[in-house]
């Protein structure tokens, strides 16, 4: 059964007139990809569905990434398909779509991942335009965040970043991504800004196959929430590994996120996924986490958050 999923990130997010500005992002997001799925193809969906989410300036992906501490974008992403084939791209800037460099990289390179000066360099030979990501709420959000650092000392302290992630959460996770199959093949993609006020050249899971992105003949999987918790669980590998172990998509989602949970706590992690039946999974262990489906028979996308 065809099915396809999309997240906009876990969190909290305070500002609840940014809601329904997440939800209508989320569901546009998942139609773009549904009409790609419709034509029978679950990687076009999965670009598709990531590169309108990147396209969306709520959404700490593409246009409207977070800032790292020294006022600039890094951006990750990754796509891999049920064969085995993956591509990724991290701390990238100066495009606008990360997640279709990704996909480049899968398709015309022997590599996996390319970072930094390398992938940009990767993203020109390849055709993609220079483009400007930062918007003027990111850059106000950030010199506030940094004052904020400023004034208690050590701005590379990661604890103090950490209670900064507490305090505004909505703009500090909200990595997006897509799983879906089309019958035949399972494409799992996830794209970020990262987390605000990183250290320049902080990976997060995203790029990281098997931490923030995977998908296999059994199920795809791309998590949402803080990278090195994923990286350190080899989180959406993990998830998939419970659905070949006999679990399905939503049950498998929920035994991930309990391990995130058992290790790490509340407030930490959010996945979605998709089994080869076409069954939808997603769960998290945060407030919210924006999330959009379509499955063969739906007459309208699920939108939750």
């Amino acid at each position: 059964m065809v099915a396809i999923i999309v997240h906009g990130g876990a969190g909290t997010i305070k500002k609840e007139e940014r809601i329904p500005k997440v939800l209508q992002g989320v569901r546009e997001a998942v139609l773009t990809g549904w009409k790609e799925l419709r034509r029978g193809s679950a990687l076009d969906a999965v670009e598709e569905a990531i590169k309108a989410l990147e396209d969306n300036p709520i959404f700490n992906a593409g246009t409207g990434s977070v800032l790292t501490i020294d006022g600039k974008v890094e951006m990750d992403a990754a796509i891999m398909r049920s064969n085995l084939n993956a591509g990724a791209v991290a701390s990238i800037w100066g495009v606008k779509n990360p997640i279709s460099v990704a996909r480049k990289v899968m398709e015309k390179t022997d590599h996996v991942l390319l970072a930094g000066e390398g992938a940009v360099r990767f993203a020109r030979l390849m055709g993609f335009d220079e483009y400007d990501p930062t918007t003027e709420e990111r850059v106000e959000q950030w010199k506030e965040l940094r004052e904020k650092l400023l004034k208690e000392g050590n701005i590379t302290h990661w604890k103090k970043i950490s209670k900064l992630i507490k305090e505004y959460p909505e703009v500090l996770r909200s990595t997006v991504g897509a799983v879906a199959f089309d019958g035949e093949e399972i494409v799992a993609g996830t794209s970020t800004g990262g987390v605000f006020l990183k250290m320049f050249g902080r990976v997060g899971d995203t790029p990281i196959i098997g931490g923030g992105t995977y998908a296999n003949e059994f199920a795809g999987a791309s998590c949402t929430g803080l990278g090195e918790v994923a990286i350190k669980l080899a989180l959406a590998k993990t998830a998939v590994d419970f659905v070949r172990l006999g679990l399905n998509a939503q049950k498998a989602s929920e035994a991930a996120i309990e391990l995130a949970t058992k290790y790490f706590g509340n407030d930490t992690m959010g996945i979605i996924m998709v089994d080869r039946e076409g069954n939808i999974g997603f769960e998290k262990n945060t407030k919210h986490m924006s999330v959009a489906y379509m499955k063969k028979g739906m007459k309208k996308p699920f939108t939750g958050i």
